[in-house]
């Protein structure tokens, strides 16, 4: 799993649009949550880890400072999550995350991506089972038991760890993100985590054959353009 995970997270850095769209993806959730949960990151856990997410990918710390004074002005859009699901080209499993103000323009836009594609579009519930919620921390190493066991020992529950082409993959509970990523600092605080997020992990894969990569990549592009867009989980992998 941790192998066709990094496939993806490949796939989709290359797909992802130009840094405007990056940025306003960033300052949407993190208006959001600091407008839900509070400004403070010590005291909103989600959104110190949206900050953490937003400055490992190098996001200007005045577009986070101005989405967070904006939430604070409290005013603003009224923003609301959607989240789609169906089967992409070539009959992988796909969530799509959405923060919108008008539902019915991210509906159609949503829409239009699988209909142009020849996908199929489903009603909630339709793939969400075949993923879990969960943290996931990817960085250099092969010395997986010696990090299952500090992090046993710190008493984080992992759900699996692999090594695989000199990345350990850990993945645990989506409660466990901080506790896990606390750990790991502090027993190895020269440690480069190369990415740590809380996702939706697929619980299997769907290999895209040579004939559906045109249609699956235009999948992707086409809802990476959409403003209302935050995030895309799939199970698809592609050939290397």
């Amino acid at each position: 799993m941790g192998r066709a995970y990094q496939n993806r997270k490949e796939s989709m850095a290359k797909t992802a649009g130009a840094k405007t769209k990056i940025y306003s993806k960033y300052g949407k959730e993190i208006y959001v949550c600091a407008k839900n949960g509070g400004f403070d990151p010590d005291n909103n856990l989600s959104l110190r880890r949206l900050i953490d997410s937003a400055k490992k990918d190098q996001v200007p710390t005045h577009v986070i400072d101005r989405a967070i004074e904006k939430a604070k002005g409290g005013g603003g859009e009224d923003y609301e999550r959607a989240t789609y699901e169906g089967f992409g080209p070539g009959g992988c499993a796909v969530i799509i995350d959405c923060l919108t103000d008008n539902n019915k323009r991210t509906w159609t836009d949503v829409r239009n991506c699988f209909m142009k594609t020849d996908a199929k579009i489903g009603s909630v519930g339709t793939v969400s089972h075949m993923f879990e919620h969960q943290a996931v921390f990817v960085f250099k190493g092969e010395d997986d038991e010696t990090i299952l066991e500090d992090l046993m020992m710190a008493e984080v529950d992992v759900i699996d760890i692999e090594v695989q082409d000199g990345n350990i993959t850990v993945f645990c509970p989506h409660t466990e993100f901080y506790k896990a990523k606390t750990t790991l600092h502090t027993q190895y605080p020269e440690l480069k985590i190369d990415i740590e997020e809380i996702t939706f992990v697929p619980q299997s894969d769907t290999d895209i054959t040579p004939e559906n990569i045109d249609k699956f990549n235009k999948f992707i592009n086409m809802l990476e353009d959409c403003d209302d867009v935050q995030n895309i989980y799939h199970n698809a992998v592609l050939p290397e």
